[in-house]
């Protein structure tokens, strides 16, 4: 990948590369077991930045002096480089989600602020304009896992299909709320396609008739719905009139009057 170099000349493969686009460094050396689990990910994941950053290995059998030079006293050692300087590192074979979410923090991007403007953007149900926004950064930076996720909340009402597609392998923690609410509409849209099926139960045809408010944008009849669910048969569809709600209240956001219409409720509901 022309994204990825076997270092030679660190000042010119690193340091000066540096000045013009992050360069992540991995240091690592043949006999390190943990290395070569590491470098895979790392591998796969420039292979999707979209030239947002770069990745340069050094084998630190070959380049003793190198290694020296920079401090290192284990291996698997990464350490991301901007504008000529060591800015961050992390140490060790970490699990892809967090390699990701190490690289989302420590990485400059160009389009953070408008990520950040998308997302609030949603929080206002703006989501046509959020959409318009993040589709460019999601097509330039496909490795962007908060761009993706914001365009599948953006999305999801309109092409529940879609934004689950967008989020499919994303495993971010600190992206966990929007992951979920976009896996309950998910689920909801396949109970109300007929794809999947739902046990017999008093409670199931009023579970179904708020799942088709809530897709329709109906939320204060969703939630009165739903909560009249749970303080019947709580656990019924795996807790999901529960996960309902809270996909609700987030989609809305605390502030809103109809999720404070329903709070209470739904707290109650909860503990009867």
């Amino acid at each position: 990948m022309d994204n990825i170099v076997r270092v030679r000349d660190f000042q010119h493969d690193v340091i000066e590369k540096s000045f013009s686009v992050p360069v992540l460094v991995d240091f690592w050396a043949e006999w390190c077991a943990p290395c070569k689990m590491l470098g895979p990910v790392l591998e796969r994941l420039a292979g999707e930045a979209g030239g947002r950053w770069t990745l340069a290995t050094v084998d630190t059998e070959e380049h003793p002096r190198v290694s020296e030079d920079w401090g290192i006293r284990s291996i698997p050692n990464v350490k991301l480089f901007v504008g000529g300087k060591a800015v961050n590192e992390f140490t060790g074979a970490l699990p892809e989600y967090a390699v990701r979410q190490w690289i989302e923090r420590a990485v400059p991007s160009p389009s953070a602020e408008a990520v950040e403007r998308a997302r609030t953007m949603l929080a206002r149900g703006e989501d046509t304009a959020a959409a318009a926004l993040l589709e460019g950064i999601v097509a330039s930076e496909p490795g962007n896992a908060g761009a993706r996720v914001f365009l599948a909340r953006a999305v999801l009402f309109s092409d529940t299909q879609r934004a689950v597609n967008l989020v499919r392998g994303i495993e971010e923690p600190l992206l966990l709320d929007d992951l979920d609410t976009i896996s309950t509409v998910a689920r909801l849209r396949d109970l109300l396609d007929r794809t999947v099926k739902l046990p017999a139960s008093p409670v199931r045809e009023a579970y179904l008739a708020a799942a088709g408010k809530f897709l329709s944008g109906d939320y204060d009849a969703a939630l009165a719905a739903f909560i009249g669910v749970i303080r019947e048969e709580r656990l019924y569809d795996d807790d999901g009139a529960r996960k309902a709600c809270l996909a609700i209240f987030r989609v809305l956001g605390e502030e809103h009057d109809i999720t404070r219409r329903h709070r209470r409720d739904f707290g109650s509901a909860l503990y009867v």
